[in-house]
């Protein structure tokens, strides 16, 4: 059986000018993850990246004129390595919507257990609370992340309406990043991971199966809820 990895960074290649100084660029975009995931958010500056990679802030301009551009590079660079990974999986051949389905549960819940993705978007989640910019950044990397999901269902549910499709993927990606606080990287309950991904293969492929078209509307509507 093929076994998915998440690459750390998919960094895309540079162009023209710029394109000499792709070994510096990588350099600095590993190494700021590299702080992120060992120090925290309090060590992603400008500054400390540029101590990090042995240059200091001045050089550090030449590739990047402000933190928030780092900053989306970055993020840039780690969805992109999602992306690719995704992408192998929903293009393996022979493969129908419920296998692949259950590879990209599979995937995505082994990759919690590693610790730059336990502490990289912990980190994240935290700085999204008070920083603009980083939310709005986040709110991109997760829509582009739970595009296999929604592809995934209209395969699987095709009668469901593009916005319950959607709400659906939004809580099967909740679900499985919200395992991230009780079984990621060095937490008590990783060792289950085997069985924690058994259960949400199955549940989240019946949910997929079973829910009806409208289904989730009419229930907000009976309860007086309205729904975006």
């Amino acid at each position: 059986m093929t076994e998915f990895i998440v690459p750390d960074l998919k960094i895309t290649p540079r162009e023209g000018g710029y394109a000499r100084g792709q070994d510096g660029f990588e350099h600095i975009l590993r190494s700021a993850l590299s702080l992120l995931v060992e120090h925290g958010s309090k060590a992603l500056t400008l500054r400390r990246i540029a101590a990090e990679c042995g240059m200091n802030v001045g050089n550090l301009n030449y590739y990047f004129r402000s933190k928030d551009e780092l900053v989306r590079e970055l993020l840039n660079a780690v969805i992109s390595s999602y992306e690719e990974s995704f992408g192998a999986i929903m293009h393996q051949p022979g493969a129908d919507a419920e296998a692949r389905l259950a590879k990209v549960v599979s995937l995505v819940l082994q990759d919690i257990t590693t610790k730059k993705t336990t502490r990289f978007f912990s980190e994240l989640w935290a700085l999204s609370n008070h920083d603009p910019f980083v939310q709005e950044r986040m709110e991109e990397l997760y829509a582009r992340a739970r595009a296999p999901l929604n592809d995934l269902i209209a395969e699987l549910n095709p009668a469901l309406p593009q916005d319950e499709r959607e709400t659906l993927a939004l809580f099967i990606s909740a679900s499985m990043e919200g395992t991230t606080i009780f079984a990621g990287y060095d937490k008590p309950w990783e060792p289950r991971i085997p069985w924690l991904k058994q259960i949400a293969i199955r549940s989240f492929t019946d949910l997929i199966r079973s829910i009806k078209p409208g289904e989730m509307k009419k229930t907000c509507k009976a309860e007086g809820v309205i729904a975006l």
